[in-house]
């Protein structure tokens, strides 16, 4: 999914204390649990005179984009690993590496299910919750953040074994949303900011945060992109203003 901003004016904004330059759009590869915040955020740099571009998918197809050549400037990754998988190819601006905002992870049903609460431990039975023949929707845990980060509360929790066999593996977070949202499966293990995104699905459990590792997303420049309109998105991105637009849609430190 790509959405570009852009707003021509006369005289250009001050961004930071600086002015921002008209310039080819800026590209940023974001994680698809960041996208609602992101455009909102786009929009805000718009308005300043700023112009900026997004790619959403799993942090793992990005990732491996970037690994290709695909003309990122800026990558948000939802899980350190693969901005460590980047980092270890030297394809990022190491210091210009931050983690500002978190997440937890939650399980969500149909928001016209019969299930209402669910207190997440050792003794919660999910395979029983699914009923017969049913599935329970996740990030392919192989690749995606969310269901790397669900497979880690499953296995602590005692529940992988008989929940592995049973899983709907999706491209990334937002496509395991789709499949609740649509009735496909009767649970989800997604992020709290995707649930809270859609009326079509509510919240039933979370996870216990020692289930799991922390949940925080990486933000970094990309290796030979540093141009100053980069940097001056950049500052935008992890700034006070967009912060507290990623907190309004729930993100926060784990």
């Amino acid at each position: 999914m790509r959405k570009t901003y852009s707003l021509l004016v006369a005289g250009l904004a001050l961004l930071a204390g600086a002015g921002i330059a008209a310039a080819e759009p800026v590209t940023v590869f974001g994680a698809a649990s960041v996208t609602d915040a992101l455009e909102e955020i786009g929009d805000i740099y718009a308005e300043r005179g700023g112009e900026v571009q997004f790619s959403f998918a799993s942090s793992s197809t990005l990732a491996r984009q970037i690994e290709a050549g695909a003309p990122a400037a800026v990558f948000i990754s939802a899980s350190e690993s693969w901005m460590d998988y980047l980092a270890e190819r030297d394809l990022i601006n190491a210091a210009s590496r931050t983690s500002p905002i978190g997440n937890r992870l939650v399980l969500i049903a149909p928001s016209d299910s019969a299930l209402t609460s669910v207190e997440i431990g050792e003794d919660t039975d999910i395979a029983a919750l699914l009923g017969a023949d049913q599935r329970l929707a996740v990030g392919d845990p192989e690749h995606v953040p969310a269901g790397i980060y669900a497979r880690q509360a499953l296995e602590t929790l005692g529940q992988w074994d008989a929940t592995e066999a049973r899983l709907a593996r999706a491209d990334n977070v937002r496509a395991a949303l789709a499949l609740v949202e649509t009735g496909e499966a009767p649970l989800g293990i997604v992020y709290a900011t995707d649930a809270a995104a859609t009326d079509k699905v509510k919240v039933v459990g979370t996870f216990p945060r020692t289930s799991h590792e922390p949940i925080t997303y990486a933000f970094a420049l990309i290796k030979g992109a540093e141009s100053p309109e980069v940097q001056a998105l950049y500052a935008f991105l992890t700034g006070p203003q967009a912060i507290a637009v990623f907190a309004r849609y729930g993100f926060a430190a784990d």
